[in-house]
């Protein structure tokens, strides 16, 4: 029952194909992008970057969302590969050292809040047919809608990419693993295969 009452606010469909289908028959396609540190650039530089990403948003004729997930930085599988070194290793003063470099990293990230941030683009289509929110996206609609989504995605791709920066098209797995861990931001694992 509290399952079917969440899923109720959450407006996806279905994803196909890395492609996020609305209940309403709307597609996104969720681009993850690499960032720039301005403050590493010279003052020309800086200038320039900013005017070609003005230039690059005002050329768009689709609306772009642009949002950052900031989360702690998770080492558990580090500091097990640690423990099992130090098993593993033979010489005590060694074993000492590598306990220490433990303690250090514990404590220092219990200490300072370690983030890592990633960076999404969501390229909309709104497609003209309205879909019923039980009726599944025919195969046909579907292709002719992706196509369209695909041209918007790789403008997109285009113009991030000539501001230096690496941009890529999250998988189906990759979007649901976002959602997942969106939805469920206290859980540190992936969702489990039914």
């Amino acid at each position: 029952m509290i399952k079917n009452a969440t899923q109720n606010f959450v407006p996806i469909k279905e994803i196909r194909e890395g492609i996020v289908i609305l209940n309403d028959g709307s597609m996104r396609a969720l681009l993850s992008s690499t960032s720039l540190n301005l403050s590493l650039k010279g003052e020309d530089e800086q200038m320039g970057i900013i005017t070609g990403f003005q230039t690059f948003l005002n050329s768009l004729d689709f609306n772009i969302e642009i949002f950052l997930q900031s989360k702690k930085l998770d080492i558990r599988s580090y500091l097990s590969l640690l423990k099992e070194r130090q098993n593993e290793v033979e010489e005590d003063l060694l074993k000492i050292q590598i306990k220490e470099y433990i303690e250090f990293i514990q404590k220092f990230t219990e200490e300072q809040s370690i983030m890592t941030k990633n960076f999404y683009i969501v390229v909309p289509y709104d497609s003209l047919n309205i879909v019923s929110s039980e009726k599944r996206i025919s195969e046909e609609d579907f292709i002719k809608n992706r196509n369209q989504l695909m041209q918007r995605t790789s403008i997109v791709m285009s113009g991030l990419t000539s501001l230096g920066l690496t941009v890529k098209g999250a998988s189906t797995e990759e979007v649901i693993n976002l959602f997942y861990k969106l939805f469920n931001p206290n859980e540190l694992d992936t969702p489990k295969e039914k």
